[in-house]
Parts: structure tokens; C-alpha cells; sequence
């Protein structure tokens, strides 16, 4: 819905010009003044502005040149009462898109309207085909045929609102493909906001994506937008949205229905334009037949799915990823054959996370510019890993002989200290996987490594 600012110091013209815009269901904000109207423009997405010349505070031809410089994107159209060709020329000039004199006539009002907002329409899809027609997507980085496919898919998933719901383990580049969508996007103007729905508390997720009112709980000492608000215009990128709350859950489908919000404390409903991309390591269709994940939440997410594969099924991108890693750290190298087979035998549990990585330490770690099979192992740190999983195999399976004559709490804990020790060896130390396959939060399996004091091999 386009939206309109209408800046006039007559309430009579401001409140005529908002009900004939509203009737033909723009979005209508008004203003008094120049400079209460630009702090309008700051906090909202505004396409035109229609803008009186003689007002309080600051001129409507002062105003004109800054709303040009600030907010190249936005048309304006002057009005005046007083108007003159010398006048409406400079407005021209300065950048307006029409003159208008007072008394207005609602047929040309309209068409005016129209018109520069046609303009704002084509000039934002001339700007996305010119992004189109470049794209390489530096960042989604392959020949793979997985990897092309993804790239095709960001191209024409750019040009619309639809939901996105990205899938992949951990470290797969989940997040830069959220971000390319946006960079390519009529958006991509507009705030790119994220939030990491496992690292947040369940207490507090409702709180950061509505934001609270003053006094809302305990510690909200003030008002305080969430990130619905702060993604108004652009795109909200729910990470790990498989660990959000049920009850969160509910309250996010309901924003998708209406496009509406409330913070938490307040009751004032607030109109929110954002378009959503959700990711998540978790299969969630397992997750709705578990009672984990809501159903119709789902399917609302899941319009236009991307699956971004883990590096171990797309082996033939390793060394090209290796190379553009070290090129950030201007370090250039040759990979001797046996270097190769070594980089794609490795099974790559943290995927491209765990190989920027390694890009990182031979930056840092190894001197020359070529790196054999020998090299890549110790860098590889394989020897090392293979004792530490041998000596955790062997703790895990073991549990104490006496267990039968512990008490129950005991007895229970030493249990789930080695079941959780088992589970995380079997599942390469992944605490996502690993929760997974237990099904619990990978939040609860933390807490629980940690109160067992349980070291886990790869965190990601």
C-alpha cells in the first residue's frame, strides 16, 4: 500500500486531502509543520509528500531540498495558495514533481497523485532489474549444481513479498542467502533485521520481536520497538525459528494474517510491512507431527522453500571456497592433489563456517604459498580428533556398576549424563543435530551439557 505524507499548516487542507486519499486506500500520514514531517520520514516508508510552500518553522522550498537529498526515493508535489511561475519553476528545478495551486481540484489531485506514484513504482523496478541484471551473488559461492539452483531461485524470489523459509545444518550460509534475497529485493533500501530465536530466552522473544511499552514487566524501564517495528519497509530474518515458543509462534502467525503488531503492555495497534524469511536446521515438518512447531505456521512460512545443502554433499565447491576465504585474508596459495582429497574427505560438520575457518588459520598458521595433504591434516587437526573421539567413546558407554543401588536422582543423572554423552558423540558434537535427534531445544541440551559439565567437540 503506497503511502502518502501530506505536510500543511491548514487543518482544512490537510484533513480534505487525507480523506480523499484514504478513500482510495493509501496510507495517509499528516503534518503541521516541515519539520514534524520529517521526522515522519524518518520512521516511516514514505513514496510521496504532497508539501505546502509557505509554512512555520521551515519553508516548504527548504523542506523541498533536504526530503530531495535525504530521501532521493520520495516524490513531492508542492501546493500553494500564493503560487507564481517563478516559484513553481525553482520547486521544479529543486526536484518536485508538480506545482499545485490552491483551491485544489480533487480530479487533478488524484491524477497528480497517480502519476508520481506510478513514477516511484517504475523507478524502484528499474533499480531491482538493474541489480537482477548484474546479480552474481558473490557471496553464494559454487559451480555446484545445488549452489546454481539456489542462485536461480534467490533471482526470482527477489522480485516478490513472498515468504521464504531456508533449511540447512548449521553453517551452511543459510543467513547469506536471507541476505542476498534482500540485497536484490525493491527492499533492499529498507532495514535488513535479524534475530537468532535459539539464543534468545523464551521469556524474552515476544518482548524483542514486538517490542514493550514502558512498565510492560520488571525490567522495561522504557518503551522500546521490536524487531517487527525496526524491519518496517524492509525484510525480518527469523534464524532457528524451529526453537520459537509455541506461544510466540501464535503470536507471529497472527502478524503474518494481519500485518498488525501490539508491544507487550500497550494497546495501540501498530501497522507493520514487512516481508519474512525464516531458517532453520530442524526438520519441521517432523516438528508439526511432534507438537513442536505449528502446523498452519508451516505452511504460511514455507511459500517458496530453499534448501542450502551442507558442504559435504557439494565437495567440488571446497576448493573454490577455500581460495575466496584466504583471498579476504590476502593470502593466495596452491593445493597440491593430495591437499585436495584430503580438503573433499573430510566430513566438514561445521560446513562452509567450519571452512572460513580453516581459511583463517592457514592465513595465520602456515607459511609458503603451497599446502600438501600433510599440511591440511595437521591444520585439519585429524589426529587429535580421532583420540578425542576414541577416549569419549569409550566414557560414553560406560556407566557406573553400582547404578542400581544409587537413589533415583542420582541413579537419573548419571544416566542422562551418558545418554546425552553418547548422543553428542554420535552426532559429531553438533548440539543442533544432536537436539534434534533427541528432540529437545537445542537451548535445553546447553543447559544440560553444562550441568554436567559435558565439553562438546563443535558447538555450531
Amino acid at each position: 500500500m503506497p503511502a502518502i505524507l501530506i505536510i500543511d499548516d491548514e487543518p482544512g487542507i490537510r484533513s480534505a486531502l487525507c480523506s480523499i486519499l484514504e478513500d482510495e486506500k493509501y496510507k495517509v500520514f499528516t503534518s503541521e509543520d516541515a519539520v514534524a514531517g520529517i521526522e515522519i520520514l524518518k520512521k516511516e516508508v514514505i513514496d510521496l509528500v504532497f508539501l505546502d510552500v509557505l509554512l512555520p518553522k521551515l519553508g516548504g522550498i527548504e523542506a523541498l531540498e533536504k526530503i530531495r537529498n535525504e530521501w532521493s526515493m520520495t516524490e513531492i508535489v508542492m501546493i500553494s495558495g500564493h503560487a507564481n511561475i517563478d516559484m513553481a519553476v525553482r520547486a521544479v528545478k529543486l526536484g518536485a514533481f508538480d506545482f499545485l495551486e490552491k483551491p485544489l481540484s480533487l480530479d487533478k489531485v488524484l491524477t497528480v497523485c497517480r502519476n508520481a506514484l506510478a513514477l516511484v513504482k517504475l523507478r524502484a523496478e528499474n533499480k531491482n532489474l538493474k541489480k537482477l541484471s548484474r546479480f552474481t551473488c558473490e557471496d553464494i559461492i559454487g559451480t555446484s549444481a545445488e549452489i546454481k539452483n539456489i542462485r536461480e531461485t534467490v533471482k526470482q524470489a527477489a522480485g516478490s513479498d513472498a515468504r521464504i523459509l531456508i533449511t540447512g545444518e548449521n553453517g551452511t550460509g543459510k543467513e547469506v542467502i536471507a541476505r542476498a534475497i534482500h540485497m536484490f529485493s525493491a527492499r533492499s533500501e529498507n532495514p535488513f533485521i535479524e534475530i537468532n530465536c535459539a539464543a534468545i530466552p523464551e521469556s524474552l522473544i515476544e518482548s524483542e520481536l514486538f517490542g514493550h511499552e514502558k512498565g510492560a514487566f520488571t525490567d522495561a524501564i522504557s518503551a522500546r520497538k521490536g524487531r517487527f517495528e525496526l524491519a518496517h519497509g524492509g525484510t525480518l530474518f527469523l534464524d532457528e525459528i524451529g526453537d520459537m515458543s509455541l506461544s510466540a509462534q501464535a503470536k507471529v502467525l497472527r502478524v503474518i494474517q494481519e500485518q498488525k503488531i501490539e508491544r507487550l503492555g500497550g494497546e495501540k495497534t501498530i501497522e507493520t510491512d514487512v516481508r519474512i524469511i525464516a531458517a532453520t536446521n530442524q526438520n519441521l515438518e517432523k516438528a508439526c507431527e511432534q507438537g513442536r512447531f505449528r502446523q498452519d505456521l508451516f505452511f504460511r512460512l514455507n511459500v517458496i522453500p530453499i534448501h542450502s545443502p551442507p558442504l559435504r554433499e557439494r565437495t567440488e565447491d571446497i576448493p573454490l571456497l577455500l581460495c575466496h576465504f584466504l583471498k579476504l585474508h590476502d593470502k593466495e596459495i596452491t593445493l597440491e592433489q593430495r591437499a585436495l582429497d584430503v580438503l573433499t574427505a573430510h566430513d566438514w560438520p561445521g560446513n562452509v563456517r567450519e571452512l572460513k575457518n580453516l581459511a583463517e588459520r592457514i592465513s595465520v598458521m602456515h607459511q609458503g604459498n603451497i599446502i600438501t595433504g600433510a599440511d591440511l591434516e595437521k591444520l585439519l587437526n585429524k589426529k587429535e580428533k580421532t583420540a578425542q573421539n576414541g577416549g569419549q567413546s569409550n566414557m560414553q558407554t560406560k556407566l557406573p556398576e553400582n547404578i542400581m543401588e544409587l537413589g533415583f536422582n542420582e541413579a537419573r543423572d548419571n544416566f542422562e549424563k551418558h545418554y546425552l554423552e553418547f548422543q553428542l558423540f554420535k552426532n559429531n558434537g553438533i548440539i543442533s543435530k544432536t537436539a534434534e535427534a533427541i528432540g529437545i531445544y537445542p537451548s535445553n541440551l546447553h543447559a544440560k551439557l553444562k550441568k554436567y559439565s559435558i565439553p562438546a567437540q563443535n558447538k555450531l
